[in-house]
């Protein structure tokens, strides 16, 4: 099955919503329901989100030097860190039916991530428009894995020292990604300045203060508790074939609620890169439409399944360049693909 890439409208808010699979697996009527956005499930769940993240602050802080402080470091790290989804969504422009919500909350998200917006939505439509494409995915501007590296990446060890050398060489101008516009440089090198700037503030702010409470509350559990969520970065798409058909290189998450609440739905990815304007409280529905009723399944596994199967995958000295491109190499169950012709 073919796909196409249609553009809804000039810009990029409207790239960031184009339909990236065939017209015809869902009626149009049920697709426009489907993507109108709400203020108030969106304010519900970015604020359920923070809050949570201030709770588990507060008593991080109230418990610190007890033995209370080492699962709620764990637990505040984890909740920073799935941010990220937050603001994935937000590049997506779907989070907020007012639209300027979407962008600053997304700002401010990419701050605290160390991963300035405006890049990461370039990089991010990218990703969609060419997913899988080892030329032009914008996530796939990598060497191909072997086994160290991918446990290097899934660590957070090099995802952070990606993340910060790449602030710094923006700031000084030094522009290589090759899926990042030339009419773009000016304005990420701007935006990672600000970003270095607001760092900066940080640590003086820190040493004036003799205040240690941003490492305590911020850096220490978002830096150690990355690996979790790099399970789900990496879970979307290793293993399934480099071919332009959403439907079998994206893969779901099979989980519990606690965890889609906390990644704001993306678990259901596939459905989510067939049509990316839907908003995350209507990707379920979404993934129901175009799998379920049809007596289809995604490609899907469980975080711990993919890992065990990841590391199956490499171990021995393989790479990835030992596998196909066409064809799915991690997996745990067959797939229901051709219910959609």
């Amino acid at each position: 099955m073919s796909v196409t890439a249609v553009a809804v409208m000039p810009g990029l808010e409207k790239k960031l919503s184009e339909v990236f699979v065939r017209r015809d697996l869902i009626d149009s009527a049920r697709m426009r329901e489907l993507c109108a956005p709400s203020d108030l499930r969106g304010a519900a769940q970015a604020l359920s989100h923070l809050g949570a993240i201030a709770i588990t602050g507060a008593l991080l802080w109230s418990t610190r030097g007890s033995a209370w402080a080492a699962p709620l470091f764990m637990a505040h790290g984890i909740l920073i860190n799935f941010l990220y989804a937050g603001q994935h969504e937000l590049s997506h422009w779907t989070v907020f039916r007012t639209r300027w919500l979407n962008e600053w909350l997304g700002r401010l998200f990419g701050f605290a991530l160390f991963f300035p917006r405006d890049f990461d939505q370039i990089q991010h439509l990218a990703h969609h428009r060419f997913t899988q494409d080892w030329e032009q995915d914008g996530e796939l501007a990598r060497p191909r894995y072997d086994l160290r590296s991918l446990l290097l990446w899934m660590s957070g060890i090099h995802y952070w020292y990606s993340r910060w050398r790449r602030i710094l060489r923006f700031s000084f101008g030094i522009i290589t990604e090759p899926y990042l516009p030339k009419s773009r440089h000016a304005g990420l090198m701007l935006e990672s300045r600000v970003h270095l700037a607001g760092y900066a503030a940080i640590l003086a702010c820190s040493l004036w203060m003799h205040s240690t409470a941003a490492l305590w509350l911020w850096l220490a559990p978002m830096v150690c508790m990355k690996f979790v969520h790099q399970l789900q970065n990496t879970i979307e798409h290793l293993g399934l074939p480099h071919v332009p058909n959403v439907l079998v290189n994206t893969r779901s998450t099979r989980t519990n609620a606690l965890m889609r609440w906390m990644c704001w739905q993306m678990q259901y990815h596939t459905a989510h890169h067939a049509f990316p304007g839907v908003p995350f409280h209507r990707l379920k529905a979404l993934n129901a439409a175009l799998f379920t009723e049809r007596g289809a399944a995604p490609p899907s596994m469980t975080y711990l399944g993919f890992l065990a199967a990841a590391i199956r995958a490499f171990s021995g000295g393989r790479t990835e360049a030992d596998y196909p491109d066409d064809a799915a190499w991690i997996s745990d169950a067959p797939t229901l693909e051709s219910a959609h012709g």
